[in-house]
């Protein structure tokens, strides 16, 4: 063990998930043949072929496969406790980047105002991202740690403090017959089309946005499918469907032609801060304490 590299084990790593030697050397910062020598001194000392080499494809042999299997969650915490440690003793600093669906709430404005005035030596930029992929910019490394609309069931994903819990209501066209009732209940759903999500964000997060049926299983018209809040509005004001918002969104994108009607019988609307488990930082974990304590005195 004492005779192994990093950068032997980081090009392997690179390599399994590329299986491309041009594309794990631009990963890595090295040329491509500077890739095929750290692996050929790694399987030198290991004794046998970890990668398969043709003119047309590269591949795991099943030693690389069950090597690429017990090395990455070891290596990745690795990395982590250094990362760990490396935070600890520069303390909180550095640069947060927050990602936000639609708006930030006061919650979370708040909660960046806390952490900055606890951790002045740490800058923080908000990010506004996707809609319609809720999780593609944490997994991407797009942003640091996240406020996303529930559900999460991402394995990769930490899920930190949820919050902000909201009725549901409908936003439907003032042409519609909805918009004169004061209240709805779920199973009026199936007299009326839901707009939808498209795009990246995982099928099961997309129906919870937009359910196919109701909670006694009548079917729901699907609408058609939208990437951002403000397309949907958009669609909702010409009369195209309606959409489910939490009071809140619909105070804070409220149009003279759209009305927001209180819908009870589904689940409540949540907020929740996420982050990749592998890249946790100082920083996330301090960010998720503010958004905590902020929550809690709410």
């Amino acid at each position: 063990m004492s005779n192994l590299d990093a950068r032997e084990l980081e090009a392997f790593l690179a390599l399994a998930d590329e299986l491309h030697f041009g594309r794990a050397g631009e990963r890595l910062y090295v040329s491509q043949s500077r890739i095929s020598q750290l692996l050929r001194s790694l399987e030198s000392k290991i004794g046998a072929r970890l990668v398969e080499r043709t003119s047309r494809r590269v591949r795991l042999t099943p030693l690389g496969e069950q090597f690429l299997a017990g090395l990455r969650p070891a290596f990745d915490s690795i990395v982590k406790t250094i990362d760990e440690a490396r935070d600890m003793a520069r303390g909180v600093g550095g640069l947060l980047r927050i990602g936000f669906q639609g708006t930030a709430n006061d919650q979370v404005m708040n909660a960046i105002a806390l952490f900055q005035s606890r951790y002045p030596e740490c800058a923080t930029e908000i990010v506004e991202i996707p809609f319609s992929d809720p999780f593609g910019p944490v997994h991407r490394r797009e942003v640091d740690t996240a406020v996303v609309l529930m559900p999460v069931q991402e394995s990769e994903l930490v899920l930190g403090q949820v919050f902000s819990k909201q009725p549901q209501s409908l936003a439907v066209s003032t042409r519609h017959p909805f918009a004169k009732r004061t209240a709805l209940d779920a199973e009026d759903l199936a007299a009326c089309s839901l707009i939808g999500v498209h795009g990246a964000a995982p099928e099961y997060w997309r129906r919870a946005q937009a359910p196919a049926a109701t909670p006694e299983g009548l079917p729901i018209p699907a609408g058609p499918s939208v990437s951002t809040l403000q397309e949907g509005l958009a669609l909702v004001q010409a009369g195209r469907g309606a959409m489910l918002l939490c009071h809140p969104t619909a105070d804070y994108y409220g149009r003279r032609a759209v009305t927001f009607v209180p819908l009870t019988g589904l689940q409540d609307s949540f907020l929740a801060l996420v982050w990749h488990r592998n890249h946790e930082t100082a920083r996330t974990r301090a960010f998720s304490q503010a958004l905590a304590a902020v929550a809690d005195a709410g």
